[in-house]
């Protein structure tokens, strides 16, 4: 029978494995693997994602090495742009093809009338190859091409056919700009997917684990934006590469085997983590770190998010910038030390948004 674990040391474990217990003191790109990169539709919501992990984080550290080339800002799980290695980047970029494909010929595709998907994205592909351009630009060449059909829709298609990145300046901290786009290749360099095919499914998932176990077949599906991963994790496990616990709720969890799991009265630091953290957006199994009646108050039709704050690794309050620094709103009554301790967090954050 598999070995039941509490909810505080699901909580805890997770804390643990995503840095949240202590903050560490290292290279920013390793902690960003090590969490399978940060949501990263709002460009700035990665440096305070990376704050709350790493010891002394200096938000110039990304922008060197987004402007290196070594970490790219892309579409990927979900179809949501991520800040990632870029390298990762290359094949999960190539796994996630398949359900990008179908999305967007679904919502965007079906729109064309007397283009097709596929020229679209060929002559997007011969536009990007002169090299990067703004998404101003790459509607109205595809306009051109095309003036009957909807700019917007081809510019879609072109974007979640074709594996591009958003180039810098957009995505450096304090620094805006509309999208421009540059096929991954050109901006990175060529080569070829460090794994493909089921392989590819099996490394994500034990990357998951890694960052995020142990974790429900739902998590890992709802995260990455893939399905029939639950016959693959039962395979996985059937090899000894993973292992089985039950949840609180009864839950199958799976995790990678020989990892440990963290005990339940680990003291857990206040943290202010960040708008669109996948720590808890897009978390099937959500409840580890926040109770659903809070969560569901965050809910808002345009699906935009604060940042979260986590009081003994669970949701308590949320905070978001505000012309005077920054906005706090308590989800639960907070004590006077708690409240204490996390003024402190969102004065970090204040200071990072003011340097």
């Amino acid at each position: 029978m598999p070995e039941a674990i509490t909810l505080e040391q699901w909580n805890r474990t997770l804390l643990d494995r995503q840095h949240l217990l202590e903050r560490v003191d290292d290279d920013v790109v390793e902690v960003v693997d090590r969490i399978v990169g940060l949501q990263s539709q709002d460009p700035q919501a990665a440096f305070y994602g990376l704050a709350c992990r790493v010891e002394g984080f200096d938000p110039a550290n990304v922008d060197d090495l987004l402007l290196e080339r070594e970490l790219v800002r892309m579409t990927l799980q979900r179809g949501t742009v991520f800040l990632a290695d870029g390298l990762d980047a290359r094949w999960i970029r190539e796994l996630m093809q398949p359900m990008l494909s179908s999305a967007v010929e679904t919502n965007h595709g079906r729109r064309l009338v007397e283009a097709t998907s596929d020229q679209v994205t060929e002559h997007a592909r011969d536009l990007l190859a002169d090299g990067p351009l703004s998404a101003a630009a790459l509607r109205a060449s595809l306009a051109e091409r095309w003036p009957d059909e909807p700019a917007s829709d081809m510019a879609a298609v072109a974007r979640l056919r074709l594996p591009v990145v958003q180039t810098p300046p957009r995505g450096l901290w304090k620094r805006s700009g509309s999208p421009t786009y540059a096929l991954l290749d050109d901006w990175i360099g060529e080569g070829e997917p460090a794994v493909t095919g089921d392989e590819a499914r099996r490394d994500l998932i034990r990357l998951y684990l890694r960052g995020f176990g142990p974790a429900s077949v739902a998590a890992v599906q709802t995260w990455s934006g893939l399905t029939g991963l639950g016959p693959v994790m039962a395979a996985m496990e059937a090899d000894w590469e993973l292992t089985i616990y039950t949840g609180p709720g009864g839950e199958t969890l799976y995790d990678l085997d020989g990892l440990p799991i963290i005990a339940g009265d680990v003291a857990a630091p206040i943290r202010c983590i960040a708008p669109y953290d996948n720590l808890i957006v897009a978390n099937a199994d959500r409840i580890r770190v926040a109770d659903p009646d809070l969560y569901q108050a965050l809910w808002t039709p345009n699906g935009q998010f604060p940042g979260f704050v986590l009081v003994d690794g669970r949701l308590a309050a949320t905070w978001k910038p505000a012309k005077d620094g920054v906005a706090l709103t308590e989800l639960r009554d907070l004590t006077r030390d708690e409240r204490a301790g996390v003024e402190r967090e969102v004065d970090a954050v204040r200071a990072m948004i003011e340097s």
